[in-house]
């Protein structure tokens, strides 16, 4: 633990202080081929950083999309219910993964373990004559 606090209270700063960064757009064409050789770590760790939030962004679960195979033939889904006909309780999907969709079967589970989400259902119920 002791080398990777040294790595970045010392080495990353000074490597940091001593990089030959111009001011202006202009000033990299006066940089010397020593010069972007020193950068070349940083400018491979920075490419690294945006490929991978990149890769990140396109992949399945990151493309933005939340329905991932729920009555994908609409253009959009839409469920209507009578808060009549709900009874005392309804516990709704949010998090799109159910299998009883638009009803939670728990499926928020498995998808916050995967994700880091920390998505849950939407919880509807009729407060009693008693809790009133």
């Amino acid at each position: 633990m002791e080398a990777v606090s040294l790595f970045f209270k010392v080495t990353l700063p000074e490597y940091l202080k001593a990089l030959p960064i111009p001011e202006t757009l202009a000033g990299l064409l006066q940089l010397t081929g020593a010069d972007w050789l020193r950068m070349v770590p940083l400018i491979g760790a920075l490419g690294a950083v945006i490929v991978l939030t990149v890769v990140q962004i396109r992949r399945g679960k990151g493309s933005g999309k939340v329905n991932a195979s729920i009555e994908k033939e609409k253009p959009k889904v839409v469920h209507s219910f009578d808060i009549e006909d709900l009874g005392d309780k309804a516990v709704f999907c949010r998090c799109w993964r159910s299998k009883k969709f638009p009803y939670c079967d728990g499926s928020h589970g498995i998808h916050n373990t995967l994700t880091g989400d920390n998505v849950g259902p939407l919880v509807l119920s009729k407060k009693s004559a008693a809790s009133s």
